[in-house]
């Protein structure tokens, strides 16, 4: 047998809608709910969960976290919100409709990303390893790690779960991995390269890099924006390698 495997495929993207997106906005975690964005910021002092209108940007309703948090990544379990926070080893969990902070819970490291797919959440803590979580306790059943090719893709930060695969912003870079959460292994690359030119990244910032996934499951509308970005992206992804 040789040892030629087949490559990751890797997908483009073309730009069907950009709509405004808040350039104060720390972006950590999005989710698409019921026609309105959801969105997480982060920040000591500036950390907050928002529901966002989708055509103009606008923040319709806002809970502020305590002002020693750095708020990270949220996911959504019937009608909560569930959101951590980077390194205070605290989740929060909001009601849906009043934002009211419904309970606390704690995890071990650190707290970068979630996603749910109604069964279990998925958590990402900056490594390689995603943390599978039971969605009403939160307290954590099982981990794995995230590979493409063999090789341990670290700092996966936002999730988001689109038709049974976990997207993963890798922090810092203009990418996102596709991952079979059965095995952990990576299926796809998405290459977002040029999709928000640095120039246009306020400031030049180098904070204001790609992160936020949101698939509208109904609408088949997957949205991308980036921290402290002046836009939101719909996008359509379209394979461009294949050996």
């Amino acid at each position: 047998m040789g040892h030629a495997q087949a490559a990751i495929p890797v997908y483009g993207y073309f730009i069907k809608n950009t709509y405004p997106h808040d350039t104060q906005a720390f972006t950590q975690g999005l989710l698409f709910k019921d026609g309105h964005l959801y969105e997480s910021t982060g920040q000591n002092g500036q950390s907050s969960l928002r529901k966002v209108d989708l055509a103009t940007g606008r923040v319709l309703q806002r809970a502020m976290l305590d002002k020693n948090v750095f708020g990270e990544g949220i996911t959504e379990v019937g009608d909560e919100i569930i959101g951590l926070t980077w390194i205070s080893q605290t989740g929060y969990v909001f009601d849906q409709k009043t934002f009211k902070l419904k309970r606390t819970f704690h995890y071990k490291g650190e707290g970068w990303g979630l996603a749910s797919d109604g069964k279990v959440v998925y958590m990402s803590d900056g490594t390689s390893a995603i943390r599978v979580l039971e969605p009403k306790t939160l307290t954590e059943v099982r981990r794995f790690e995230v590979k493409a090719e063999g090789r341990p893709i670290e700092r996966l930060n936002e999730l988001e779960m689109v038709n049974g695969q976990l997207f993963a912003n890798v922090w810092g870079a203009d990418v996102i991995a596709r991952i079979d959460p059965a095995s952990g292994k990576v299926v796809g690359w998405i290459d977002l390269t040029g999709l928000l030119p640095p120039e246009q990244r306020g400031t030049a910032n180098p904070d204001a890099v790609l992160n936020g996934i949101a698939w509208d499951a109904r609408g088949k509308r997957l949205f991308v924006t980036g921290k402290l970005w002046p836009k939101l992206f719909e996008i359509e992804l379209i394979e461009i390698q294949r050996h």
